[in-house]
Parts: C-alpha cells; structure tokens; sequence
C-alpha cells in the first residue's frame, strides 16, 4: 500500500453528492433537535443531563454568545452569502478535510438561517433557537456545534496542505 498517497491532503476528495447529503443530515438533525427543545422546554422547563450539562430553552436574535441583539435581518444576510461562497468553496476544495470542514460549517449556518427566516415574524426576522446550556458557558444549538467542528476540520486541512507543500517545494 502507497502510504504517501492515504497522507496527502488529496485523498478521497469526496463529491458534491456527498457534500450535499452531509448538508442535509446536520441540517435534519439540527431543526429536529430545535423542534424537540421548543416542545420539550416550555414554560421555562430545564432537563438536567449531567455535571452542568443541561437543556433549557433560549432564544436568540443576534450573532454568537448573544451579541448584537436585534441585526437578525444584518446577520441573516450576510450568514447567506457567506454560505454560498463556503458552498462553492467546499466543491472546489483540493483535501477532503477542507471539503468536508465547509460543507459541515456551511449546515450549521443554513440551521441558524433557517431559524431566522421561519422562527419570527418577517423575513429573517426569527430568533434562533439554543437550549444546550452547560451553565459556564453560552447556550447554544447543534449548528452552533457544526459550525465549531467543521471549522476545525477546515483548520486542520489547510494546515496539512500547507505542511505538504512545504515539504514538497512548494510555496504559495
């Protein structure tokens, strides 16, 4: 077996087909985890899981950790162009780490979008939904934590490409 040919950053590049159901499968899973929490979690109902992890129902309506409270509309914006170029980004993308690390960040902030187009009154003006709350640190929801992960893996593979081409000769 050609070992060099498992390390490069190149292997198994995965398809579009692939990237797309990866999609999809973050982006189920993050609206049936939202649509549980909203029925599960009402009249301030808190479920305690374990240590500090508990699920306790919150809301909202600005960018992360609850910043900018009310650029819902802003944010929604500029979270969709910021899809469509990650989207683009993760078919052309030369390593399967970097493919896969945009196609996951890229369902968590169609998770998020979601929540602002059809979770409020207007036109991104919903709240997104966060109920996984360890008590030290900021609610949040699963496509929060896609987003985190997937930006790991996009870490982690450019990192690897550019090790390679530094150990190939290569400069970019």
């Amino acid at each position: 077996m050609d070992w060099a040919a498992v390390r490069s950053p190149n292997f198994s590049v995965p398809s579009p087909r692939r990237l797309a159901l990866v999609v999809a499968t973050i982006v189920i899973i993050d609206q049936w985890s939202k649509m549980w929490a909203v029925n599960a979690l009402v009249n301030a109902r808190t479920i305690h899981v374990v240590w500090t992890l508990r699920f306790a129902l919150g809301f909202n309506s600005g960018i992360a950790f609850s910043q900018a409270q009310g650029l819902g509309p802003f944010v929604g914006l500029i979270a969709i162009g910021a899809i469509v170029m990650m989207a683009r980004a993760a078919v052309r993308a030369s390593t399967a780490l970097s493919a896969y690390g945009l196609a996951i960040i890229v369902a968590g902030a169609v998770g998020n979008v979601a929540d602002r187009i059809f979770r409020g009154d207007g036109w991104l003006h919903g709240r997104v939904v966060d109920f996984i709350d360890f008590q030290w640190f900021p609610v949040f929801n699963a496509a929060d934590s896609a987003i985190t992960i997937g930006a790991g893996l996009l870490i982690i593979g450019l990192s690897r490409e550019y090790v390679d081409s530094k150990r190939n000769g290569r400069t970019s």
